[in-house]
């Protein structure tokens, strides 16, 4: 951060008044984010009862059909489930129900969201990681991984590469060393990634980013970074199984990092995603967890989590845990807590990744997801360098593996468009403002006419012609169902001035 603020004042590095300077400058802005600064008290019993979350789980492990009835008609007033419903329903196993279960969370994803998919590609700066997370590649015990930090003109490099597969949102992210990749490092990846354009003249329109647990200091130097959503997996909740799978580094606290987002919106951040990684403990703690997790950053700070990720352990070089998996989860039980979840907190963005295979994640688009990613590489250089094997420098490996072209046109093929979309950020749709839409629905009557509108860009800029077809009449169909009649005309206007070279319209 200090060095982007020196630059943008005209100052050089190799003047050797600049050491001086900085470190002076540094001073001032730590005293003034002293005044600044909200802290957070991390209290000695957590908001995370473990004792209280285990009973929920045995209470009712054969729920009848009338309680499950009960509970998804709930679901169906958009207000969410508590608890107590959440742990019944984690307890179905028999089909008619779970068909039920899935039937209604697809009816509350197309009520709030509608058919749009939001699209984003990861993008790995540094896999250098001070950590020892067992089920991560990147971790510091994984002597076998040739560590890397992209230079500013590599990060061009795969933004670039992203650009070029249509995308307008990446999520940035890097392992958590501080001597090999600094957050000044990852603040002018940022910039850089923003200033690329490819040959079609676009840009990355937001970045999110994924990285350490930050304290109250460092998060008020983040909330003005141009980012969108600040996310961080908890990893487990389960405080035993987490001190197993994380034995050194600053990643051990688990009390630390569970209050990094009362941290974050606390001091600045205003969209912040939370999620755990599914294999670790028992997948039904795991989701009431989350939901509990929700819960708390409502109660605190009047809204909750912008999206909420479930990805499920994949193997990683190195990475003892991912290889015995302690706590698998079967792709039915997988199915029935996203839906679940979509049920619970169903104003909140599920985010689904290329972890999963091409047909369960077909199967989950209609069971709650709203974002994936797609053309995904998760090693520092990947995109660039796609042809390489680089597995070896991965955190994890992909099952789905597709080009982001074979994934659009799958999802057009399946009812769904895909969308680019990042016209919440840039409008200040954010933190609360974007929860009063998103819990009664009206959310979707932006989200459907800025999905066709970025769908169109994709298609005049970048879909072979098959995909364009299949895009053409996706957007003719759904045009339809905009609700808003000035805003369907406004729509066909700008899908026909797309087409003449504007870009970037949006509502």
């Amino acid at each position: 951060m200090i060095s982007l603020l020196l630059r943008q004042h005209g100052f050089n590095f190799l003047n050797g008044n600049i050491i001086v300077f900085s470190h002076l400058l540094r001073l001032y802005l730590n005293c003034l984010l002293l005044f600044k600064m909200k802290p957070v008290a991390i209290p000695e019993k957590t908001f995370i009862d473990e004792n209280a979350i285990q009973l929920l789980i045995e209470r009712n492990p054969k729920p009848s059909a009338k309680e499950v009835d009960d509970i998804l008609a709930k679901a169906m007033e958009l207000k969410g489930l508590d608890l107590e419903d959440v742990a019944t329903l984690l307890n179905i196993s028999d089909t008619d129900n779970l068909e039920k279960l899935y039937s209604t969370a697809h009816k509350i994803k197309d009520e709030i969201y509608g058919k749009r998919l939001v699209l984003f590609a990861p993008l790995y700066v540094a896999n250098y990681c001070a950590n020892n997370c067992l089920y991560c590649g990147f971790r510091i015990g994984n002597k076998e991984m040739e560590r890397t930090v992209l230079s500013i003109d590599e990060v061009k490099d795969e933004v670039l590469a992203i650009l070029e597969q249509g995308h307008k949102r990446i999520l940035m992210l890097m392992g958590e060393d501080h001597q090999k990749s600094s957050l000044d490092y990852f603040y002018q990846a940022i910039e850089s990634a923003y200033s690329v354009k490819d040959s079609k003249g676009s840009q990355i329109r937001r970045i999110n980013v994924e990285i350490q647990s930050l304290s109250e200091e460092e998060f008020n130097v983040l909330k003005d970074i141009k980012i969108g959503t600040y996310t961080l997996f908890q990893e487990t909740y389960h405080p035993e199984t987490y001190k197993i799978m994380h034995p050194s580094g600053r990643k051990a606290n688990y009390k630390w990092r569970l209050y990094t987002m009362d941290r974050a919106l606390a001091n600045g951040m205003h969209d912040v995603g939370i999620g755990a990684l599914f294999g670790l403990t028992d997948y039904r703690f795991e989701v009431l967890s989350l939901i509990t997790h929700s819960k708390h950053l409502e109660k605190e700070f009047g809204f909750g989590p912008h999206t909420i990720s479930i990805p499920r352990i994949r193997p990683a070089s190195g990475a003892p845990a991912s290889m015995q998996i302690p706590n698998e989860v079967s792709d039915e039980n997988f199915k029935k807590l996203v839906a679940i979840l979509r049920m619970a907190v169903p104003y909140t963005g599920m985010i689904l990744s290329t972890r999963e295979s091409a047909e369960l994640r077909t199967q989950l688009f209609d069971m709650g997801i709203s974002q994936i990613s797609a053309g995904s590489k998760t090693s520092p250089g990947g995109y660039k360098q796609a042809f390489i094997d680089k597995t070896d420098e991965a955190q994890f490996n992909l099952n789905d593996c597709r080009s982001s072209g074979e994934i659009i046109q799958s999802v057009i093929k399946q009812g769904y468009i895909p969308s680019f979309c990042t016209a919440c950020y840039r409008l200040g749709r954010i933190g609360q403002d974007f929860m009063d839409l998103a819990k009664p629905g009206l959310i979707k009557l932006f989200c459907l006419p800025n999905a066709l509108t970025t769908l169109k860009e994709y298609l005049v800029d970048y879909a072979d012609e098959e995909t364009k077809q299949l895009g053409e009449a996706i957007i003719q169909k759904e045009l339809q169902d905009i609700p808003s009649d000035n805003i369907r005309k406004t729509t066909v206007k700008y899908l026909d001035e797309i087409v003449d070279g504007k870009r970037d319209l949006y509502f």
